[in-house]
């Protein structure tokens, strides 16, 4: 996928309303390095918004009923990243993805990496189910879930 292929149309709530651009560099990479790895061939648009835990709690509580924070949530366009080749003419919106920053600290310290390797692996996470993983469907799932994030990132060098 080349970088004119990816539009991400970033958005952060009130509390993190400038995140720097080596965040938004790491995601547009993590992204582009996840469509790659799939071979996917059209230009694709995702939307990535930066949040708090307090946002994400209210999304997890809304749309899993999980009434707590949790690092990424993903909102896919396609179901089971089934896509028409016609609607695909111009582009695939393929969905939001939404950040916990807070969140995304605090994993990143208790497992000794660094921040940018935590909000890479998320946005490959969530991007991967954009595309139609999901590890919570089955155990077949979440293993191929798995070895793509571990291959995208080592692949990115981060």
């Amino acid at each position: 996928m080349s970088a004119s292929g990816l539009n991400i149309k970033f958005s952060a709530t009130k509390k993190f309303d400038e995140i720097d651009y080596n965040v938004k560099k790491t995601v547009r990479s993590a992204i582009a390095h996840t469509l790659d790895y799939e071979l996917f061939e059209y230009d694709a648009e995702v939307s990535v918004t930066f949040c708090d835990n307090e946002y994400i709690r209210c999304l997890n509580k809304k749309y899993r009923k999980k009434d707590k924070p949790t690092d990424v949530l993903s909102f896919p366009m396609y179901e089971d990243g089934d896509f028409d080749p016609v609607e695909c003419v111009g582009g695939a919106v393929l969905g939001d993805i939404v950040i916990s920053v807070e969140r995304t600290k605090e994993q990143a310290a208790e497992l000794g990496n660094t921040f940018l390797h935590e909000i890479a692996f998320l946005a490959i996470h969530s991007t991967l189910h954009l595309l139609g993983y999901d590890h919570e469907r089955s155990k077949d799932d979440e293993e191929a879930q798995c070895l793509a994030q571990r291959e995208i990132i080592a692949e990115m060098g981060i």
